[in-house]
């Protein structure tokens, strides 16, 4: 009998999906988070990162030995360090340096090689120097925000997994929005399977700073994000994320990031006007991404 041994790549996607016991109360709906913190590198970003990095080998275009640059803000870095690992690339990483430092050793553990700019440049200077450098010809940039390959990944994976998961039966689709490549991919994928379900998508409230997804001004909005696949838009106060965020893993053990905490805050804000529903929302990263930032050091 020949065994079969996976190796790290093949452990990424088919993560849980688990109901909440406590946060929503007595109600008749049913409350479903998708753990993709359980993906190898901690985050739902690693489902894009493999894709963008095997379907651009496919194509011809990128080869291992070859060197990777990207803008991010970190899951998608941490990702992308990790598939260079498995694939053989050298990654070179741009972020805003208020970015946590677990983010920042994460992405260095794998190897890849970091730029910071500054809190005022944001991502929008990253994003801009990661072209630069492109031009220069200093690496190939993949651009996980113009990449038809980040929603193609949840279009293959997630969205069939929770339809799969869910035996059918979701009523409601609730991701925050960075890249949008969750919430595009997995739109597409479930609209197709019933074109009634709901999909909600989150951004931070003007003047909140939830880390890893962005209010964007018009002329940085992924090219990846069509408005049509997104039926509602909901705008999220970065006190109330970070509440829901310490709830989660005090009252649930569910331990995650601020924009998982504000995705399943928008849940239970649906939760009080809806019946019956089968909602499902993404929780997108660890919390232990986030311990340095003081996220959980408030009293309960």
């Amino acid at each position: 009998m020949t065994l079969h041994y996976p190796t790290i790549a093949d452990c990424i996607g088919n993560t849980p999906l688990v109901r909440l016991q406590r946060l929503g109360g007595q109600t008749s709906n049913t409350l479903l988070l998708k753990l993709e913190g359980n993906n190898p590198a901690g985050s739902v970003k690693d489902r894009p990162a493999l894709s963008m990095i095997n379907r651009a080998e496919a194509r011809g275009q990128i080869s291992p030995g070859d060197t990777l640059v990207e803008a991010t803000s970190g899951n998608t870095g941490i990702a992308l360090a990790m598939a260079a690992a498995i694939k053989g690339y050298r990654m070179i990483l741009i972020m805003p340096d208020n970015s946590t430092a677990e983010r920042k050793a994460a992405m260095t553990a794998y190897g890849a090689e970091l730029i910071l700019v500054s809190k005022e440049e944001g991502m929008e200077g990253a994003r801009d120097l990661a072209q630069r450098m492109q031009a220069e010809g200093r690496g190939k940039v993949l651009d996980q925000f113009a990449n038809g390959d980040n929603p193609e990944a949840h279009y293959r994976g997630t969205g069939p997994e929770i339809w799969r998961q869910t035996g059918g039966a979701i009523t409601h689709f609730i991701s925050s929005m960075g890249t949008t490549g969750t919430i595009m991919g997995t739109s597409r994928y479930l609209k197709e399977q019933n074109p009634g379900i709901q999909i909600i998508g989150l951004q931070p409230m003007e003047g909140s700073a939830i880390p890893g997804i962005r209010r964007w001004p018009v002329e940085y909005l992924p090219k990846i994000y069509h408005a049509e696949r997104v039926d509602r838009i909901v705008d999220m106060a970065q006190a109330e994320a970070e509440d829901v965020t310490r709830r989660l893993a005090r009252e649930e053990g569910i331990f995650c990031g601020v924009s998982s905490g504000g995705a399943v805050a928008a849940m239970l804000r649906l939760n009080q006007a809806l019946e019956n529903a089968v909602m499902v929302a993404i929780v997108c990263d660890r919390g232990d991404r986030y311990l340095s930032s003081g996220l959980f050091d408030a009293a309960p």
